[in-house]
């Protein structure tokens, strides 16, 4: 019985137009706060090689002097997955020694194969640094990165960034996916 009296007074207030106006206000209020957020679009693309992806392709979309027969995206997408797997699945053991610290880098066949490309190619950036020598050897199943120096505080820092700190450090990284997209840039 109290449910069919709840139903007449809903049925009068909405013949009434009380109801269907405040429903109409409510509905009008949560459009309005829908346009409002797509005026303030996300900025990020998703997954980040996807994000890296998708701003280079509009960087090349809005470059009047794009070389379409040289864009190779492909490229680009494939040291971003060397990048992933390096690491995200490369391990690392590390040693010290008189005025060096010692990376051994290894992993899984795709990873090991993301490693020799990356960890040469990073090291020559690396060398760049004042203050650092870094040497590599690739070896069957590892790549061992040598970073040495005269002064314990750089080699502090070392310690500190470890392998993944360092393979981060410089700000080459935007210029070389650049230049690998755009076809300016060989290798890894």
């Amino acid at each position: 019985m109290k449910f069919r009296a709840f139903g007449l007074i809903i049925m009068i207030a909405l013949s009434s137009g009380t109801m269907v106006g405040y429903a109409e206000d409510a509905h009008k209020g949560h459009t309005e706060h829908n346009m409002e957020a797509l005026n303030e679009m996300p900025t990020e693309a998703g997954q980040s090689a996807f994000a890296a992806i998708a701003e280079i392709v509009e960087m090349l979309n809005e470059d009047p002097n794009t070389d379409w027969d040289k864009v190779d995206i492909d490229k680009l997408r494939n040291h971003l997955v060397d990048m992933n797997e390096l690491t995200l699945n490369a391990k690392v053991e590390r040693s010290s020694q008189q005025g060096a610290v010692i990376f051994s880098i290894g992993g899984a066949a795709r990873t090991l194969k993301a490693i020799k490309a990356m960890v040469p190619a990073h090291a020559v950036e690396l060398n760049k640094i004042d203050g650092w020598q870094v040497d590599v050897e690739i070896k069957t199943g590892v790549v061992i990165m040598r970073v040495s120096s005269d002064n314990a505080g750089v080699l502090a820092k070392v310690n500190a960034l470890g392998f993944f700190g360092m393979m981060a450090t410089g700000a080459h990284h935007q210029p070389h996916h650049w230049g690998m997209a755009t076809g300016a840039m060989m290798g890894h």
